[in-house]
């Protein structure tokens, strides 16, 4: 077994081995479950074709062909690659009730799925630019 891996295949890691490893700005997003300014994220405008991987753990979450200029202000997708690749709990702060998105590999927070978005599936995952990283194809 790796370290950090329980034997499920989920990452399990410290507070500090999470500090360790991520920005500042991911450990907010992934680990406290924060939402960076709209507008202000790296992958907000990105058109280049690729896959979006966990910046935590670097799980499969979303493919360049699923996403969508929303206009919401964070990089939007209409579908995970893997449908088991996000888990999806209910979220009830900020005195709204939303569905949570987050990694199934290492429970970092993604953002949010509304049910608001184009077709064929109607949804949009509006996911933190830093809780992703592109790997170009």
């Amino acid at each position: 077994m790796s370290e950090g891996k329980t034997m499920t295949g989920r990452v399990e890691k410290s507070e500090a081995e999470w500090r360790q490893e991520l920005t500042p700005m991911q450990y907010a997003v992934l680990r406290e479950k924060a939402t960076e300014r709209p507008f202000s994220g790296e992958y907000e405008h990105e058109k280049r074709k690729g896959t979006y991987v966990c910046a935590g753990c670097g799980q499969t979450l979303f493919e360049s062909d699923a996403k969508f200029d929303s206009g919401c202000g964070w990089p939007s997708f209409t579908a995970p690659a893997v449908d088991s690749h996000v888990d999806e709990e209910r979220d009830t702060s900020h005195g709204m009730v939303r569905t949570e998105v987050l990694c199934s590999k290492c429970n970092g927070h993604l953002g949010h799925v509304f049910e608001d978005g184009p077709a064929p599936s109607g949804l949009r995952y509006c996911i933190n630019s830093a809780a992703l990283k592109l790997e170009p194809k």
